[in-house]
């Protein structure tokens, strides 16, 4: 899974970037066509693979803001001297 992560973030770096140089160039219409690809590419297959990857074997539960987790936090903070806790 990270090596089509890879490849389609180096894709979409390379398309851009030959977006970009065609807009200098003067063919503004290509150019444009090209970043926008690059650009709907990212929104909506880079962003949603890489977010299931970063997230597939984890628990949301860990990770909200519960009575359990905040006396968690208050008792790391107490452990370690901090001040605020």
């Amino acid at each position: 899974m990270k090596y089509i992560i890879r490849f389609l973030f180096i894709t979409i770096v390379i398309l851009v970037s030959v977006g970009y140089y065609f807009k200098n160039t003067g063919d503004h219409t290509t150019g444009d066509k090209l970043v926008g690809v690059g650009i709907l590419a990212t929104s909506f297959i880079l962003m949603p693979i890489f977010i299931y990857h970063r997230w597939k074997n984890k628990k949301v539960k860990d990770y909200m803001l519960t009575e359990e987790n905040i006396r968690k936090m208050n008792e790391y903070g107490k452990k370690k001297g901090n001040r605020n806790a």
